[in-house]
């Protein structure tokens, strides 16, 4: 599972809230509810516009967990 922690971290040290990120069109609204939700996941395309605002590399925004099978 991709977990985007690490987005909504950085997104918050560089200013941005939820309004924010809605008013400037930085990621659309269903997007952002799916990927707070865990039931998303970001498209190549706004991976790029992510990296390019925020001035990072995508592990900085996103990280891969190991989902729990048993249950």
């Amino acid at each position: 599972m991709i977990k985007y922690d690490k987005l909504f971290e950085r997104l918050k040290a560089y200013g941005y809230n939820t309004n924010r990120i809605r008013k400037e069109h930085i990621i659309g609204e269903s997007t952002l509810t799916a990927i707070r939700q865990g039931k998303g996941g970001l498209s190549h395309k706004n991976i790029d516009r992510l990296c390019e605002l925020l001035e990072c590399q995508p592990n900085d925004i996103m990280e891969y967990v190991k989902e729990d099978k048993a249950n």
